[in-house]
């Protein structure tokens, strides 16, 4: 197939690119760093036709929502917009990368009838972005898939987010960190991938939704411990045992529909996806 993968340099769109490739699809990569704007309506509707469109491109770290609402804003709902155009046009299937978009869950594990809860900017532009897809495809018959990834983690992530955070500080054998207690879901990007692919290639769904997790959460305590151990428990430890506002403490996805569906499940545990990470840092 001809795949169109939009945000495709970013850290999840670099493994799914290498991915398809390797499964023998053609891939149209579109990325605002060869100069492809998402926003721009006359750029996007000159991309050849394509049979699948994986929408990655967008905002992901929820401090910048509080700082740079518009924008953060402008590019997570209209760049949805767009690429669903085109995929209106092209007569093309659209896979939607949502996020965690249950706020402090009702139960655990968290299936995908859940009730949905905007916590955060980020996640009100991923909620917003799931009922556009569900629009095109009521009123314009667009094929959508929307993927509900946990906590994706691995090499090349930025250092905002916790793990690769942790990994910094590690490499100095001092880790300070706030709290301890958070648990959650974490999946290692080879296995989102893998989990892109299987939708991509998916032929009888018209529209449906999937949570990609691990099905187990750990703890802030539990990486630290874990990644102590892979630096020969030889690390400083510190928490300020600060709670961030509106924290979640736990969360763990229910992956079975996605087994059932799509006949994916994570194969890279938490400790080989943290080992692949160092490997790589350290490479």
């Amino acid at each position: 197939m001809i795949v169109a993968v939009t945000g495709s340099s970013g850290f999840i769109g670099r493994r799914l690119v290498a991915k398809l490739l390797s499964y023998g699809h053609r891939v149209i990569e579109l990325d605002i760093t060869e100069g492809f704007d998402i926003l721009d309506w006359e750029m996007v509707k000159k991309v050849e036709k394509f049979d699948v469109l994986v929408h990655l491109a967008g905002f992901t770290f929820v401090p910048l929502s509080y700082k740079r609402p518009r924008d953060f804003y402008s590019l997570n709902i209209s760049g949805v917009i767009n690429s669903l155009e085109l995929c209106r046009i092209h007569e093309a299937k659209f896979i939607f990368v949502s996020s965690y978009v249950y706020g402090i869950p009702e139960y655990l594990p968290i299936d995908e009838s859940h009730v949905l809860a905007g916590f955060n900017p980020y996640a009100e532009t991923k909620i917003i972005g799931e009922k556009i897809c569900e629009n095109y495809n009521k009123y314009f018959n667009v094929r959508s898939i929307i993927l509900r990834p946990f906590n994706i983690y691995g090499p090349g992530q930025n250092d905002n987010f916790l793990i690769p955070l942790i990994l910094k500080q590690a490499e100095s054998g001092v880790v300070n960190l706030l709290d301890p207690h958070p648990k959650r879901d974490f999946v290692y990007v080879d296995d989102v991938a893998e989990a892109f692919i299987k939708a991509v290639e998916s032929e009888k769904i018209d529209f449906d939704i999937f949570n990609i997790g691990s099905g187990r959460s750990y703890s802030v305590d539990d990486v630290v411990n874990q990644v102590n151990s892979l630096y020969n428990n030889k690390l400083e430890i510190h928490y300020s045992n600060i709670e961030r506002d509106n924290e979640v403490l736990d969360t763990i996805a229910d992956i079975s529909k996605i087994k059932d569906v799509l006949g994916w499940q994570p194969v890279i545990s938490f400790k080989e996806g943290l080992e692949k990470t160092i490997v790589k840092l350290n490479s």
